[in-house]
């Protein structure tokens, strides 16, 4: 074999050694039990348990946020935001937490929350400083509603 084919075989086992190790470490969607193992950030898909209700007292503590939260797995435990209450919080259908889990408490850097929508599901990301973003896929304000 040339020298020139195998430094060429050479280099792509690296880029593809490359590659796998930079998908090694994407994101997927975990549960609290799986939050509970982890040292790391962890993305927790739920439901907010309305009968718990929540606590936020904005003249007490403007940057702390509570309320209980189940997961896909029906697990259900107490979620702290620091940081205010995300506007239209009451009204979403399903809540994807980015946080970790101490104490039996998952603490949360950012709140997902997936509204209802006339048009189509749209998906508000709530940082910590409560400033809110849409995702794309927002409807044009010219969209017209279909008659189905």
């Amino acid at each position: 074999m040339r020298k020139s084919a195998i430094i060429g075989l050479i280099t792509i086992a690296i880029c593809i050694g490359f590659l796998v190790s930079l998908n090694a470490d994407t994101d997927s969607y975990s549960n609290f039990k799986e939050a509970t193992k982890s040292q790391r950030e962890e993305h927790v898909m739920g439901y907010w348990e309305k009968s718990k209700g929540m606590y936020y007292d904005a003249a007490k503590d403007p940057n702390h946020f509570a309320f209980y939260m189940k997961d896909e797995d029906g697990m259900v435990n107490k979620v702290v935001l620091n940081g205010s209450k995300p506007q239209d919080f009451e009204r979403s259908e399903k809540l994807v937490l980015i946080g970790k889990m101490e104490n039996n408490t998952f603490y949360a850097s950012k709140i997902l929350m997936k509204c209802p929508s006339k048009y189509n599901d749209n998906m508000v990301e709530v940082n910590q400083d409560g400033t809110v973003k849409e995702s794309v896929n927002q409807p044009s304000k010219y969209a017209k509603e279909s008659k189905s």
